[in-house]
Order: structure tokens, then sequence, then C-alpha cells
């Protein structure tokens, strides 16, 4: 609208000026915390809380039914009051401080996949959890409790006041905290578990459900009490690599396809299993004849289409030209069959990798998802699916199996320190071939056996952690992976169908590993239960982006001059983030993160940032190697920042209109 129109409406213009001075008038800013420019105080909601139009006794109650587990900015104090609001401009009213936590430093637990694991127990106290762990058979004490939980009535001061249910998972559609707001590591050093006060959890049980949790009922009564029209499908994806030497396996995978047609068009559940294939290579843009990076072959068909897949799958040649690099491109197959292939049909997601080479590494150039294997792991995991990852151990690139092992094995591992990662033998293409199939085959009907458990109502048990007498066989690997894998994939379906929530609790006690496996474990590293991740705003993810992406340009920049002093050029930056650029002078001695590049909701966090800690000696130090792993994990780290930024279904806006105040949980691991 141009100027001279304004004018000829001055009604309108009153109206706009004034609209303007409102908005100012009612814009505001929480408290920060202290010693902190840009970080504000927060609090969780806990069951009974109310908010009121003001802070005095008498004042009116202007909403009886605030969310339990709501993330509220503080603006003001009061007397017992705080005045809170769930946006970063404004209040919504006042809350007695008895029914909040007050959380600085805004770290969460998230449950890990149920792998072969137990549920999490919540203890009354530090001191009960602590002499559980003390115990001279902690095995008997936990069937104590067990058998306690499961009669439903649990006895004043029992050790034990809640479990993570049992029969079923979390469900997805529950967003759920376990706020942190102390950690005892006395056992941590002997590799035993971190010891964890949690403040609130989800209220998702109703009042007249009591302590007991969901879970303490018998073994199958999730899948008892899962509705009848609910049925677990199963997505089966092929991602194989089409390079040179992998025809093989490409003729090999369609008759494996045929085969499991044939077996499924005699099964009942037919149309609950489906396949779908995803084809990779490597870089175009490094050699253009390879015909393609990724590309998704046939999305899922049941039997009833077979022809579709069969026809496309035979259609599927091995590349012509070699690739650029010993390694391929695995992750943007597996990246492209996540994102491209209709997994929203099926509760139960597989994706099985098969390929005689490594991943491109983590930041390559010539890499389309610059991901690092622990970062498309945290991928898989949002996406709920289950990667299974088939290394042909080639002869000829015996040089480079060490690195793709770990790569892979890094890639795939689960909760219960176990890799979903088989190795195959392929002193020649026959044999390979042949090794590729039967452990496929396993997979693919291990899978069908839980579809057809899950129709039945009845659970695959995971295999329990025992030392093996031989070294297992891909087919006994398969079998092990398909059932700890599957029994995961149940309890979610059964979760997501009840609905099952984290058990409500105001405050207790957990141990970050599973404590049935603790007297067991024998010096191996403890099951995690749960894992750390930091509760991020998209304004403070996108502010943590735009400095990585400064220290990017800048770290590169230094790699490519051979310039020794990465601060310097941090330094002829700076002002482009509107920050001190004196920081970097005055204060040679401290890190990036002291010289405030990085956020300041990381500096209280406890763990060491390998990025923030990083001073200018540290940089100068480093081997030429070392510098170009410093550069290839922050790209690593702004391609899956980028991904949460779109992953529209974990944002958690607790009724905040702006999405800036709207949060994410960012695992630990993928913090700088």
């Amino acid at each position: 609208m141009r100027l001279r129109h304004v004018f000829r409406y001055p009604v309108l213009l009153l109206i706009l000026i004034l609209m303007g001075l409102c908005t100012s008038a009612l814009a505001r800013e929480p408290l920060k915390q202290e010693g902190k420019q840009s970080v504000y105080q927060r609090v969780v909601t806990h069951p009974g809380a109310r908010l009121y139009a003001g802070p005095e006794a008498t004042a009116q109650v202007v909403r009886a039914d605030v969310t339990t587990f709501t993330v509220m900015y503080i603006y003001d104090r009061k007397g017992a009051r705080l005045e809170v609001g769930v946006s970063s401009n404004h209040a919504d009213g006042w809350i007695e401080s008895a029914f909040v936590t007050e959380w600085p430093q805004a770290i969460t637990m998230v449950f890990t996949d149920r792998t072969g694991r137990a549920p999490v127990l919540f203890f009354r106290s530090h001191d009960a959890l602590e002499q559980t762990c003390r115990a001279d058979d902690i095995a008997s004490e936990l069937n104590t409790y067990g058998k306690v939980l499961a009669k439903g009535n649990v006895p004043p001061n029992f050790p034990v006041i809640a479990t993570e249910p049992t029969t079923s998972a979390v469900s997805e559609k529950n967003f759920y905290l376990l706020p942190v707001t102390g950690i005892d590591d006395q056992f941590y050093e002997q590799q035993g578990p971190r010891l964890i006060e949690v403040a609130s959890i989800n209220p998702g049980l109703s009042a007249q459900t009591g302590a007991g949790a969901k879970g303490t009922a018998p073994q199958n009564a999730a899948a008892q009490n899962t509705p009848h029209g609910a049925e677990l499908r199963t997505g089966f994806a092929f991602v194989i690599d089409t390079t040179i030497s992998m025809k093989p396996y490409i003729d090999q995978t369609l008759k494996l396809v045929r085969s499991l047609y044939d077996e499924l068009e005699k099964s009942p559940h037919a149309d609950k299993m489906a396949f779908a294939v995803v084809a990779f290579r490597s870089s175009m843009k490094r050699t253009p004849g390879i015909g393609y990076t990724a590309k998704v072959i046939c999305d899922f068909t049941t039997v009833k289409n077979r022809k579709r897949l069969e026809d496309a799958l035979a259609g599927v040649e091995e590349a012509t030209v070699s690739t650029h690099d010993i390694n391929e491109d695995a992750f943007a197959g597996i990246k492209e069959a996540a994102d491209s292939l209709s997994w929203q049909d099926y509760a139960s997601r597989v994706m099985v990798m098969i390929s005689d080479a490594g991943p491109l590494g983590a930041g390559d150039p010539d890499s389309l998802t610059g991901l690092s294997p622990e970062a498309l792991a945290d991928y898989l995991r949002t996406h709920k699916i289950y990667l299974t990852a088939l290394h042909v151990k080639n002869p000829k690139s015996v040089k480079n199996h060490a690195y793709a092992a770990q790569a892979y094995q890094t890639l795939t591992k689960q909760s219960d320190n176990q890799a979903s990662y088989i190795a195959l033998d392929a002193s020649n293409a026959s044999k390979g071939a042949q090794a590729f199939e039967s452990t496929t085959r396993v997979l693919a009907q291990s899978y069908a056996k839980v579809v057809q458990a899950t129709a039945e109502r009845r659970f695959i048990q995971p295999q329990k952690m025992e030392a093996p007498r031989s070294a297992p066989t891909p087919e006994d690997e398969a079998r092990r992976i398909a059932a700890s894998t599957g029994y995961a994939m149940q309890l979610q379906f059964f979760g997501n169908n009840q609905g099952s929530t984290a058990p409500q609790v105001v405050k207790a006690w957990i141990a970050d590993a599973d404590l049935a496996k603790l007297a067991a474990a024998q010096g191996n590293a403890p099951v995690l239960a749960v894992e750390p991740a930091v509760l991020l705003t998209k304004s403070q993810l996108s502010n943590l982006y735009k400095q990585l992406k400064l220290l990017l340009q800048s770290s590169e920049q230094a790699f490519l001059n051979g310039d020794t002093d990465l601060f310097a050029q941090i330094l002829s930056a700076a002002a482009q983030m509107q920050r001190d650029p004196g920081q970097f002078t005055l204060h040679p001695d401290r890190n990036l993160a002291e010289n405030g590049l990085l956020d300041e909701v990381l500096n209280d966090l406890p763990y060491k940032s390998v990025i923030g800690s990083m001073t200018r000696k540290d940089w100068e130090d480093m081997s030429t190697g070392q510098r170009d792993a410093f550069i290839k994990r922050i790209k690593s780290l702004l391609a899956r920042y980028d991904a949460y930024d779109k992953d529209s279904t974990n944002w958690e806006s607790f009724g905040a209109q702006n999405p800036n105040d709207w949060v994410y949980r960012v695992p630990l691991s993928m913090l700088p």
C-alpha cells in the first residue's frame, strides 16, 4: 500500500499506530538466568498447578487445568508465586512456586529402545536406589520390586514408586520429559550406572491408576488390551550397493524377494508385510558416469502387487564405471530410503543395507548427506527405523574392512551395546552371495514371525545376554537382531495403540543403566536405559546453527590457508554475529565457549564440549588430519540441525504460538 493511500484513510492509520503501540506495550522479556545475557529462567509444572490473575492470595483463577509437565518462562517473582508464560514475549498468569520445579539447564532423559533391557524403575529416594545398586543380590531385589508393583497396591515408603510401562513402550504421541535436577557419579567410574534425580515426568497415568504405573500387569496384558482392529504391518526395505562387483548381490536380492513373496502368499498375514528397494552408489559430481548417487527402485509393495517390485528389481544393473573412492555413499542410500519410502503405512520399520565398502565419512565433501554414523543413527531413531548393516568382506578391499566395520557398528549400535551389524565372508563372489541370501532370508522370516505373533497378541522375546559358546554365525546374528528389534517394535506398537505414557512422578531417582544387567555385566559397559538430551528452542537451535556455520567458515579458511590462528579467522567474522571482536584478542587463553562463540545455553551443561573447549593452542597443536576431522564434525552437526528444524513431528509447543518458543529434545551426543 502506497503512503498517499494510507493518508486517505486517517482512521485506518490511527488504528495501525495504536496496534503497534499495544503490541510494543504487551511484549515482555522473561527473567534471565544469573550471569546470562540470552538464557531465560524456566520451570516445569507439577500436577495440580493453576494459573492466577495476580500474585495475591485472593487473585482469581484464570486456568484451573494447567497441563502437567508444561515448560514455562518466569517473568516475575512475588512472595510464593511466580509470573509465568509458555511464550518468551508475554506472561499468562501467576503460579504457586510449590507446583513447579525450576529447571536451569533444561537437561532431560529419554528412554532408549527396549532391545533387551528391563523397564526403568523410579525410586523414592537416592538412598533407596544406592542401596539397591550396592545389594549383594541385585536380581533378587529387583524381583521383589516387580512382584509388589505387579499387585498394584504399593505399600507406604516402598523403595520403588513407579515403573516404565513393562508391556508396552511410551507412545510416540505422548511427548514426555524427565527433567534432570541431580546427578550422582559414584558408580560411574567402576562402569556402573549414573544415579539421576528427575523432577517430574509425563502425567499420562490417570489419577485412579495410582503409582503402580502401566506395565505392572501380566506379560501379555498390553497385547490383550490392544484394539483388535489394530494391526502391525512391517515395511522391509533393501538398501543395495549397486557399484561394480555387486551384481551377484543384486541378482540374489531378486531371487530372495521372489521366494519371500511365495512364502507370504501362503500366509494369512500376507498383506501385513511389504518390501521396497533403494539403490546407492557414490558422488555423481566426482563420477557422472555412475548414473545416480541414490534412488528408489520401488516403494513398499505387498504380495498382491509383487510383479511391480520384481520387474523394477530385475532391471537393476551394477555400475559400468568405477567410483572415485574405495568407500561408497551408503549413508545417501540409507537416508533416501528413510526420506522417500512410504513408512507412514508401517508401524514396524526395518531396513537392511548391503555393501562391500565403507561409507563416505562425516563431512566428506563428496557425501550427499554430510552425516556422521552417530548423526545418521540419531536420524533413524527419530524415524523409528531399525537398520541392519550387512558388510560383505571382499578380500580385494581388506585394508578397508576395519574402517567399514567400525562405521557400520557405530551406525547400528543398539541400547544393549550390541550392533545390528553382520559381517559376511565373501572370499569369493558365490560364497558371499550365498551368505547374503541365507542371512537376509532369516531376517525377513524372523520379522514375519513378529507380525504373526503380534496378530496373535503375543510377544517375541529378545534373546538373553549370555556368553556365546562359539562364534555366532551370520544366521544366528540375524535371529538375535530380529528378536531384539522385533520385541522393541512390538512394545512401541502396543504403546501407540494404548496411548501408553510415562508414569506420573513429581520427584524420583533412576539409574541410567539397566539394573537387571548390572550384576551380570562382569566388567562390560552398562546397558543404557535412558540417554541425556537438552531441550532447545527453535530460536536457540537457529542461533547454534549460525554460530557453528561461522566457525565452519573460519576453520575452513584457516585450514585452506595453512593458517594456525583459527582465532584470527573468527575475529574477522565475529562482527557478523554482532559480538565483541575484542573478546578474542583480550582473552587469547580462553576457549571458544568462554569467548562467547557458542550459545550460552551450552555453558553450564555437565559435559565437555569438544568444540567449545578448544583453545587457540589446541588448534595450533592439531595435525592436518585432526583439523580435517574437526571440520567434518561441524559439517555433520550442521546437517543434523537442519534435519531437526524440518522434523515437524518431534517439536513440542506447550501451547506457545510463536514457533521460536517450540522445543526439541536434542541428544547430548549431537551437541558441539
